[in-house]
C-alpha cells in the first residue's frame, strides 16, 4: 500500500471512530415510585344485640308482680324505663305496676344503641267478698285449721309468678283464711316461700322472698288482711323431696301456709 492510500485509511479509520463517539447515550429509564401503602380500614364495632327482653306473665291483676327478663350483648350500658333504671347485662327483675305499663330496655355501645319494649298489661282487682254474716266458732287450733284447710300451690323453674292452677288454689285459699281468721282473730299465718336444691344459697333465699310476697299479695287483693299475713323464704333449706329429677323439683318449688 501507497503512503497516500495509507493516509486515506487512517483517515477514514479517524472519522469513523469520531462518529461512533458523536453518537448520543441511550437515556437511562428510572423505574416509576411504588404506589404509596394505603392503610386497612378498621372494622366498623358490632351495635349491642338484645337477645331476650320480655316479661312473665304479660297480664297481672293490680297488686301482683311479674319478671322482666333480658340477656344484651355488645353494650357499655343497659337501662329499662318504667322506674327500673340502670340493669347488668343479663338477669331478672320484678316488676309490680299499678297500671299497664310500657317497659324500653335501651342498650348503648361502641357500635350505636339498640331499644326493644314490652307492655305488661294491668287489670283492676276484684271486688272483695261480702262479709259473712256470722263468724264461726272456732273448733279447732289455728294450725288444725290450716291443715285441713289449706293448700299449697307451686311454680315453675326460677319463677315467682302464679300460675294458672296457682291462682285456682289461692281463690279457695282466701275463703278459707276470712273464715280461719274470723275463728282466730289473733291469729297469724306466714306463707313460706320455698325452691329446689338447683342455684346457689343467696339467689334462692331471693327467689323464695319473691314467691312468698307474690302469695300474699295475691291473697291481699282478694281482700285478706294484709296484717295477718307474714312472708318468709327458706331457699332450698327445707325441701320435701331429696331425688334429684323434675318430679321432685316440682315438689320443693313452692309456697307453704303455716301458723305464726
Amino acid at each position: 500500500m501507497s503512503r497516500k492510500q495509507l493516509s486515506v485509511a487512517l483517515l477514514a479509520l479517524s472519522l469513523s471512530l469520531f462518529a461512533v463517539g458523536c453518537k448520543k447515550k441511550a437515556p437511562v429509564t428510572t423505574p416509576p415510585p411504588p404506589p404509596p401503602t394505603v392503610a386497612p380500614t378498621p372494622a366498623a364495632k358490632p351495635a349491642p344485640s338484645i337477645r331476650t327482653f320480655t316479661v312473665e306473665p304479660s297480664s297481672i291483676t293490680a297488686g301482683q308482680s311479674a319478671t322482666l327478663s333480658f340477656v344484651v350483648e355488645n353494650a357499655d350500658s343497659v337501662s329499662i324505663s318504667g322506674g327500673v333504671g340502670s340493669v347488668q347485662s343479663s338477669g331478672n327483675r320484678s316488676v309490680s305496676p299499678a297500671s299497664t305499663t310500657t317497659y324500653r330496655l335501651t342498650a348503648t355501645g361502641p357500635g350505636g344503641t339498640t331499644e326493644r319494649s314490652v307492655t305488661l298489661t294491668v287489670s283492676a282487682p276484684p271486688p272483695p267478698p261480702r262479709p259473712t254474716a256470722a263468724t264461726p266458732r272456732a273448733t279447732a287450733t289455728l294450725s288444725e285449721m290450716l291443715g285441713s284447710m289449706i293448700s299449697d300451690l307451686y311454680f315453675d323453674y326460677d319463677k315467682s309468678d302464679i300460675r294458672d292452677d296457682g291462682r285456682s288454689i289461692l281463690n279457695k285459699n282466701a275463703e278459707a283464711l276470712k273464715q280461719i281468721f274470723a275463728a282466730h282473730p289473733n291469729g297469724i299465718v306466714t306463707i313460706e316461700g320455698h325452691c329446689d336444691e338447683r342455684g346457689s344459697a343467696e339467689y334462692n333465699l331471693g327467689l323464695g322472698d319473691r314467691r312468698s310476697s307474690s302469695v300474699k299479695d295475691y291473697l291481699v287483693n282478694l281482700g285478706v288482711a294484709g296484717d295477718k299475713l307474714k312472708v318468709i323464704s327458706y331457699g332450698s333449706e327445707k325441701p320435701t323431696c331429696s331425688e334429684a329429677n323434675e318430679s321432685c323439683y316440682q315438689k320443693n318449688r313452692r309456697a307453704h301456709f303455716s301458723a305464726n
